[in-house]
């Protein structure tokens, strides 16, 4: 379905129940996907508005039609699943989103359902809506002892060793103004202020990497870093402002309990006010709205709470939101504009993505002149054509957006915009992929080329020093690297032809590159690109198949047999290989004399070649688990076949333990899991 016609709530009145099915099962999709790239990939599609109208009419249809309510529908849940490149951690008590609206009588209406449960005698705490990466830090008799991010808001990724580089965070609750609790989960939100933002960009864009889309992203990518070193590099505030659970104090009001974290040596948000009436809020909100330009550090609104925490429990709260609680967003900054011309872009994994290029203009203090249009279907739902004045807006602040079109009675358009038939870059044919387009010519389209070389070189995957963006585009431009392979010919005297370069650093980029024929399969498979094979992945394959070879001949089936992989991706993978022109290209890379070692091989245990499956909540993190199955010589693999030894099932178990069941697949509770690793295997 497209996104209009899940926007259109005109005939839910007269729905059957089998048209809702259809309905709200588009929802959820739309909403999960939405959800993961907001919250786990940092990227956003999608204005806050669109997510809350589908989120809205998702609520309504589940209300009308409760016994369709399914257990993971996103009005269930908050967020997303976090990545694996952390250990999952379970929240000290669930990390609730908020309720929000723009509307000032939607505030009207939530103080009138306060005061209908409370009385007329309300105090709210008003504090400005911060738009960083929210963060649980648990201290224990007064240390800290974990941070958490949101995750999916029931559990998230630990960060701890990256939150104890930030210089503003306490590693110990300072007692000399009161002592500290046996236990204190504290909920804050990692910032990176627009003046470091700036400066951080610069610096990435002079070293040759990608700069950061906008403060948010790269305050909750600097704190995923798997490498804590990297994330002390980087300009991190925190500002902390709720106490989640505390034992060993008490406080009866939340303005009680930001005092406490002021004197245990937390940074706060500033401008926290207390409030009495709708009015005062309204003028609170339009304070901050008319200064939002004017601070260092984003906001997308303010957060109205009630402030007596006894209170606060006699509202309640929904799954996704407490009730005691709202967001006042402000509207999105938008301004007029007009396009000159719809370029497009191609990216480094082949997809064509159309771009307004548009006639220069200030939106919230910030100079725009470029725009994603997203894909064909998107620039014809809203019919946008070269010529055409448009209303624009920074989506979440940050975002340029195209929202609509202005319309100019008398004035003639340009014609319809069409994707071309072959890519820009290349003059390959172009692929249509539902309303994606992409250039099939990964490893010579000049494009692709470009960002292929930057992903080889990266970190995760062959990590060549000084192989950044600006230097790979004058690698191909200059016509020095017209494939892959060719990096592994480029001499110093070639290089110091190229702006930038001396005699010291074209033979430090030489010998870097030339150290990376000895490197890991993992790695190696990573840094060429494969569809769906990002870091997790790429190591699993090599631990499996332990030859590239054994990689590129795999099978559908036997690629389907690697913990993580299924047949979605193994399809994606197989076809990829299969492509004789990537293939020749990975061939050429291989001449090149590469030495590409497999991940050592785990000692035999009690429980070698067993596979195991999880599923439901354990009272152990899942990633510890894990690790105990492993070092007992065991796999954890992610979904059930005839092949599973044994289903380990916490609370709450899904749709695995009644496959188990129906292929007689052994089931163990938590506590025979934990007498089988002892008795097996020990920890």
């Amino acid at each position: 379905m497209t996104l209009d016609e899940l926007l259109d709530q005109s005939g839910d009145d007269r729905l059957d129940r089998e048209e809702a099915a259809r309905i709200m099962e588009a929802l959820r999709g739309e909403l999960t996907r939405h959800a993961r790239l907001y919250y786990v990939e940092d990227r956003q599609e999608i204005d806050d508005s669109v997510y809350d109208a589908l989120f809205r009419r998702l609520q309504r249809l589940e209300e009308a039609f409760p016994d369709l309510v399914t257990p993971d529908s996103p009005t269930l849940r908050v967020g997303a699943d976090p990545l694996e490149a952390f250990e999952t951690v379970r929240h000290v008590v669930p990390m609730l989103s908020l309720d929000s609206t723009q509307e000032p009588e939607d505030v009207r209406r939530f103080d009138e359902r306060v005061r209908r449960v409370l009385g007329d005698d309300v105090v709210y705490i008003l504090e400005p809506k911060l738009d960083g990466a929210s963060i649980e830090l648990v201290y224990e008799q007064g240390v800290l002892v974990r941070a958490v991010t949101r995750g999916n808001g029931m559990e998230g990724e630990d960060v701890t060793a990256n939150a104890r580089t930030i210089p503003t965070l306490p590693l110990r609750l300072d007692e000399s103004r009161r002592p500290a609790p046996a236990l204190l989960a504290a909920r804050g939100e990692v910032l990176m202020y627009l003046s470091a933002f700036e400066a951080l960009n610069q610096r990435m864009v002079e070293q040759g990497a990608e700069p950061y889309v906008n403060p948010r992203n790269s305050a909750s990518g600097s704190l995923r870093q798997l490498d804590p070193r990297l994330t002390a590099e980087r300009p991190l505030d925190v500002l902390v402002y709720d106490v989640l659970a505390v034992d060993g104090a008490t406080f009866e009001t939340d303005h009680e309990a930001l005092e406490a974290l002021g004197d245990w040596g937390f940074r706060r948000p500033k401008r926290i006010e207390l409030a009495r009436t709708v009015d005062e809020i309204l003028a609170y909100h339009e304070a901050f709205a008319r200064d939002r330009d004017d601070l260092d550090y984003e906001i997308d609104g303010v957060v109205i709470k009630v402030d007596e925490r006894a209170a606060r429990d006699v509202l309640g709260a929904t799954s996704h939101h407490p009730r005691w609680a709202l967001a006042f967003k402000f509207e999105p900054r938008k301004e007029v504009t007009r396009i000159e011309r719809i370029a497009l872009s191609v990216g480094r994994t082949g997809r064509v993505t159309p771009v307004a290029l548009m006639r220069p203009v200030m939106v919230g203090g910030v100079t725009v002149s470029r725009a994603s249009l997203h894909n064909r279907e998107e620039v014809a739902r809203k019919d946008i054509r070269e010529g055409d004045l448009v209303r624009i807006q920074r989506a979440g602040d940050v975002i340029p957006q195209v929202v609509e079109r202005v319309d100019e009675p008398g004035r003639e358009r340009g014609p319809e915009f069409r994707m071309p038939d072959t890519c820009p870059a290349c003059g390959a044919p172009l692929h249509q992929d539902g309303p994606a387009t992409f250039c099939p010519n990964r490893f010579e389209c000049p494009a692709q080329l470009k960002g292929g070389i930057v992903h080889y070189a990266s970190r995760p995957g062959l990590d060549i020093e000084g192989l950044g963006q600006e230097t790979a585009e004058l690698l191909v431009e200059r016509g020095l690297v017209r494939e892959l392979s060719d990096l592994y010919d480029l001499t110093p005297e070639q290089l110091v032809e190229l702006p930038g370069f001396a005699e010291k650093s074209a033979t430090a980029l030489v010998d870097a590159i030339q150290r990376s024929r000895h490197t890991e399969l993992a790695r190696f498979l990573y840094g060429l690109g494969i569809p769906e094979v990002g870091q997790t992945v790429a190591r699993e394959l090599a631990a499996h198949f332990r030859d590239v070879r054994a990689v590129l001949e795999a099978t559908p089936e036997e690629l389907e047999a690697v913990d993580g992989v299924g047949p979605v991706m193994s399809a994606r993978i197989r076809a990829f290989l299969d492509d004789s022109r990537n293939r020749e290209h990975i061939e050429h890379v291989l001449a090149k004399g590469l030495v590409l070692e497999p991940p050592e091989e785990r000692e035999g245990g009690p429980l070698e070649g067993k596979r195991f499956v999880f599923t439901g909540s354990l009272s152990i993190p899942r990633g510890r688990a894990k690790a105990m199955v492993e070092a007992a010589g065991g796999r954890v693999v992610s979904s059930v076949s005839g092949e599973t030894d044994y289903v380990v099932a916490g609370e709450d178990p899904g749709s695995k333990l009644a496959k188990a069941e129906k292929l007689g697949v052994p089931v163990l509770d938590e506590t025979a899991f934990l007498a089988l690793l002892d008795g097996g295997a020990g920890e």
